[in-house]
Parts: C-alpha cells; structure tokens; sequence
C-alpha cells in the first residue's frame, strides 16, 4: 500500500481546526480573505497564514478578480481531496480484509471445536 504524492501536506494543512474550518466554508464557494477573516473574527494576517498553509497543502487555489488586481480569491482544489480520499479507503480496505481474515478464523476454529 503506497501513499499518494501529496497526502502528508494534506493532513499538515488541515491538522488545524481553523483551517479546517475555513476549508468547510469554501465548500459554499470561493471567498475573499479579508471576507473570511471577518466571518472567522481573526485577523488578516492570521487568516493570510491558514490560507497559505492550505496552499501549500494543495487545498486551495487563489485566483484574480478582473475587476481588481488587488483582490484574490480563494477557492477549493478538487486534487488533493481525491488523494486523501483513495489513501483513506486502501487503509479501509486493508482493515476490511483483516477483520474478514478474523472472522474466517473465528468461524474455523468455533467448527473445530465442535
């Protein structure tokens, strides 16, 4: 069972319950970062940091507005997720075919016992 490139930036990125948090609100769709540090009641600066963590993780992208080059916008990246995704169900799949192994024994020996 290998990890998929990416996965240990991943779990860095969201270890933290306010990125997570803001991962759930960019869900609802892109926002700006000064919208979500108001609705996180945190500073810029402090929102600038998770949302460069959850880039760096892949989690996010920014993009410009054509209105104003000033203005980013932050939204979700579907890539990172499918990853996070896929490495979690080998891991379910492997457990999955040990608990069968399991029950295959415990029904093995139960009949021995007979």
């Amino acid at each position: 069972m290998r990890q998929p490139p990416g996965v240990d930036a991943v779990l860095a990125a969201l270890a933290d319950p306010a990125r997570r948090a803001v991962v759930e609100r960019l869900r609802a769709g892109p926002a700006r970062a000064g919208d979500l540090a108001r609705e996180f009641a945190v500073s810029a600066p402090r929102m600038s940091q998770h949302l460069r963590a959850l880039r760096r993780g892949g989690l996010v992208e920014e993009t410009g507005v054509a209105d104003d080059a000033r203005v980013r916008l932050y939204q979700l990246r579907r890539e990172p997720f499918a990853a996070l995704r896929s490495w979690s169900e080998d891991i379910e799949s492997f457990w999955a075919g040990e608990l069968g192994a399991f029950a295959h024994h415990v029904r093995r020996r139960s009949r021995a016992r007979r």
